[in-house]
């Protein structure tokens, strides 16, 4: 049984791009492309289907990766926004409890 290791590699968005326009111009297969370069082949084939949603290609529904990045965003930005509701909220019960006291 083999073991999988729990670190994955980091790909420069560059190093990427390369590997989907070689996938694109050479007509080769994506297993045979990323052996080549050392990389997963569901890691090279998820940036071949993320390259084609960019370029308006996708399924419908599909985000970008401009969109997907704009989501993160939002998201960390209303969990930031949820922690200091939630602080002013104590801090008002704090300061309202010690006003009845």
């Amino acid at each position: 049984m083999s073991k999988k290791s729990n670190t994955s590699k980091r790909y420069t968005a560059e190093f990427k791009k390369d590997a989907v326009e070689l996938v694109r111009s050479s007509g080769r297969t994506v297993a045979e492309v990323a052996r080549e370069l050392g990389v997963s082949t569901e890691g090279l084939r998820g940036w071949v289907k993320q390259a084609k949603v960019d370029r308006g290609e996708g399924p419908a529904g599909a985000l970008t990766t401009a969109e997907r990045e704009e989501l993160v965003r939002l998201r960390r930005k209303v969990r930031e926004q949820e922690q200091t509701i939630e602080v002013l909220g104590k801090a008002t019960a704090f300061f309202a409890q010690q006003k009845t006291k």
